[in-house]
């Protein structure tokens, strides 16, 4: 713990009463002593590089390379990842990674190259190592993407893990993405990113880092091509990324560059290279596909914070049906536990809630249940006493049971990288199920205390199992929520084993995704935090992570009616859907009669979509592709696109320009290549361009791709193909993924495609033998006026 810690616990006196911040202020004096003892002080330090090469030995997709004080070891598996790592790291153990490493191609050899290096030649890329330790990556062709100096270390004389750092260099023309979610995004400009999740524990905005969701993977976009480069270290660290500048045809470029500083763990790195969709389905393959969440995820979410109890929520659910509000899912927050026994529900408040969860059902409506790591420290309390007689809570270097303060009082954590406390952990959530919750909303997961400015819980020098490894927080703070997170899905695997899971977590790492989504931190209300959630979401699909959305209005002080409704406009249009009142925020319908119309209007359009978002998640599954992407994903070598941070693609089909500004009523749109059609118009545009359109209060700019096929819920409910006409001359098409369901079947992909024949368009279904007339009803668009 380090000076800000203990600002963040003094401030807290003040924000959460007397007694409970004189709570947290002691813990913050505990987690400093027992990291005054448990951590040995790094005393004198010594320098390292690598030193000159030596020697290579060629192994399976590549071998080792030893230099004078350091090896590198180097693997080209078999998806097209490059994998090297310095000082005998290796791919595994790993926690990103979806199981065992894949294996090396057989067909990339290590050979000597020019100037006393040695270079590793694969069918996508090409790697070679200077004789000094730089690492080049460079495409088939010889270009370079990404040059990665020798690295530098500064082990402690008295022992003790090696601090390092990695400087890079890019392509004066590249654009950083990634990290996790970042509010300052989704373009990462000239700064320094810090990758320790950190809950807030106020709203956020785009100058605030770091959040709760850090992950070092890099997404770099050039001219040259695209590569995503993941240091696979979860020790606290920075990123300091530089943009380059080119010479104006000079000669005289400056590269861009990336330090990355990291307090100890392993040197190693993985790096995908090619185009944006080949680079994600890379990842994908690496550290998982991510989970397909029931088709009713897919809808409106909302959650109501405050203390109520089963007459508040039913009071919430009857005010969505009275207003004509589509509503599938109903949050409940921390309020809803018994706060002597932290994972059970509250009796008194919640009485007969599998009743009423049964009642909400049968109109649609699903109970979501948030869920925290803490668990309250009390004999007599069923989770405490059952995980104390497992050993499962995280202990300090002195072997005692490290505490922490959360609203119910002092409180402990499971240790969530040991595999019996993960398979005791995912077994409690029987209880919620059998209470009638059909998903799950993993908060304050960091982890962090429930009190105020987010300060950590758990003591650096906390002990871990790390599955076998033993070590300390250093290493665990930043996948504990991924494990918590595994611990779940595998306990509702095993649960409900014919329903698939919903899960998200506001806290992760990299491989998340194989278990949910992600709700990117608490944004706050205002206009800049509109524009960060947008950025937050487009970050965390480029990371691998396609399904996620923060809470529509923010959170802190109550959005304005305006600032509301494009938000909520905004959200009708991204993967996780969550409106929020209570504690201070109004219902759709306390805002006034024209909000109510537009804001049912945007729900209505969202449900019309969902189709199309299931299908989208599907394809995710399937290709690692995220649901929502930047306006470069089809044409990166586009540099106007890779700039354009206020417009984003939903799939293929659909490009959405949200209003993030106060007053506007008109927005200029830049539209990539192609014909694109307004669809509250009808009106054609012809890209590349940069167009203005009208944005009134009842909607968002938001234009179909000419061609496109996009599967909507039609007048009667059933599924429809919405078909947008392709121009002249074109032919267009579209995937459908036809699943309203929560199982496991594994659903065929129907795929169409429309042209033109003399005056009319006609669109056929692809099959096995030959092309035939689609199974849903056609509604043809883009032919005239609407």
């Amino acid at each position: 713990m380090d000076g800000r810690d203990l600002v963040r616990s003094m401030r807290s006196v003040g924000s959460v009463g007397t007694a409970q911040g004189v709570r947290t202020v002691r813990a913050a004096w505990r987690r400093r002593r027992a990291d005054a003892t448990g951590l040995p002080p790094r005393g004198a330090e010594r320098a390292r590089t690598p030193g000159p090469v030596r020697e290579a030995e060629p192994g399976p997709g590549g071998g080792v390379v030893r230099f004078g004080r350091s090896e590198l070891r180097i693997r080209v598996a078999v998806n097209g990842a490059v994998f090297w790592g310095w000082d005998g790291a290796a791919p595994e153990p790993s926690y990103a990674l979806a199981g065992r490493c894949p294996d090396p191609d057989p067909r990339a050899v290590l050979e000597p190259d020019t100037n006393g290096g040695w270079r590793v030649v694969a069918e996508r890329v090409t790697v070679a190592v200077s004789w000094h330790g730089a690492v080049e990556v460079l495409t088939p062709g010889g270009v370079m993407l990404r040059r990665e100096l020798p690295p530098r270390w500064w082990e402690p004389v008295a022992g003790g893990p090696a601090r390092w750092m990695q400087r890079s260099e890019v392509r004066a023309d590249a654009r950083f993405f990634g990290l996790g979610g970042r509010a300052s995004g989704p373009r990462l400009r000239d700064g320094t990113y810090r990758l320790w999740n950190t809950g807030p524990g106020r709203g956020s905005g785009p100058g605030d880092d770091p959040l709760a969701l850090a992950m070092p993977v890099q997404l770099v976009v050039a001219d040259a091509g695209t590569h995503l480069a993941f240091h696979d270290c979860s020790w606290d660290g920075t990123v300091t990324l530089r943009e380059g500048a080119e010479g104006a045809g000079s000669g005289h470029d400056r590269v861009g560059a990336s330090e990355l500083r990291m307090d100890g763990g392993p040197l190693r790195c993985w790096v995908m290279v090619g185009t944006p969709a080949r680079v994600l389905l890379a990842w994908a393959s690496l550290t998982g596909a991510p989970a397909l969440p029931p088709a009713w995820a897919l809808g409106h979410h909302h959650v109501r914070w405050g203390d109520g109890g089963e007459r508040e929520v039913r009071r919430v659910v009857a005010g969505h049906q009275e207003h004509g509000l589509p509503l599938d899912a109903v949050h409940l927050g921390s309020g809803h536990h018994d706060a002597h026994q932290g994972f059970t529900v509250d009796q008194e408040r919640f009485p007969k809630l599998p009743v009423l969860a049964d009642e909400l059902r049968r109109d649609g409506v699903r109970l979501v249940s948030a869920v925290g790591p803490a668990v309250p420290v009390g004999d007599g309390h069923s989770v405490y006493d059952a995980g104390a007689a497992r050993d499962a809570f995280v202990r300090d270097a002195s072997g005692d049971v490290v505490q922490g303060v959360s609203w119910p009082g002092d409180v402990v954590f499971p240790d969530f990288t040991r595999l019996r406390v993960r398979a005791w952990w995912g077994g409690l959530y029987a209880e919620r199920l059998e209470q009638g919750f059909a998903g799950f909303w993993h908060d304050m997961n960091e982890p962090t205390s429930f009190t105020a400015f987010g300060e950590p819980t758990l003591p650096r020098s906390a002990r871990h199992a790390l599955d076998g490894r033993d070590g300390d927080h250093r290493e665990a703070h930043n996948v504990y929520a991924l494990c918590m997170a595994r611990a779940a899905h595998e306990g509702l695997r095993a649960l409900l084993p014919e329903e698939r899971p919903f899960l998200f977590s506001r806290s992760g790492w990299a491989g998340m995704q194989r278990y949910g989504g992600a709700l990117p931190g608490e944004v706050a209300a205002g206009w800049p935090g509109l524009r960060a959630s947008l950025a937050l979401v487009l970050g965390l699909g480029l990371c691998g992570v396609p399904y996620a959305g923060p809470d529509v209005g923010g959170t802190g002080r109550n959005p304005s009616p305006e600032l509301y409704l494009r938000w909520l406009q905004l959200g009708a249009h991204l993967p996780l859907l969550r409106t929020r009142a209570g504690a201070g925020h109004r219902e759709p319908w306390e805002f006034g009669a024209e909000v109510l119309a537009h804001a049912r209007a945007a729900l209505v359009e969202r449900r019309r979509l969902r189709p199309y978002l299931v299908t989208l998640a599907h394809l995710a599954r399937r290709t690692g592709a995220p649901c929502v992407r930047p306006l470069w994903w089809s044409a990166p070598e586009e540099r106007a696109l890779r700039d354009c941070e206020d417009a984003f693609l939903l799939g293929d089909s659909l490009l959405v320009a949200p209003v993030l500004v106060a007053g506007a009523k008109r927005r200029t749109v830049r539209l990539p290549g192609g014909r694109w059609y307004e669809t509250a118009t009808g009106r054609a545009f012809d890209g590349p361009a940069r167009t203005v359109v009208d944005a009134p209060l009842d909607r968002i700019p938001v234009f179909a791709r000419a061609g496109a096929v996009i599967p909507v819920h039609g007048e009667d409910g059933g599924l429809e193909l919405e078909v947008w006409a392709p121009a002249r001359g074109r032919v267009g098409g579209g995937a459908v993924v036809a699943d309203a369901g929560d199982g496991w079947e594994e659903l065929g992909i129907e795929r169409y495609t429309v042209r033109w024949a003399g005056s009319r368009i006609v669109v056929e279904r692809e099959g096995e033998h030959g092309t035939g007339a689609p199974p849903h009803p056609v509604r043809v668009r883009g032919l005239g006026p609407d």
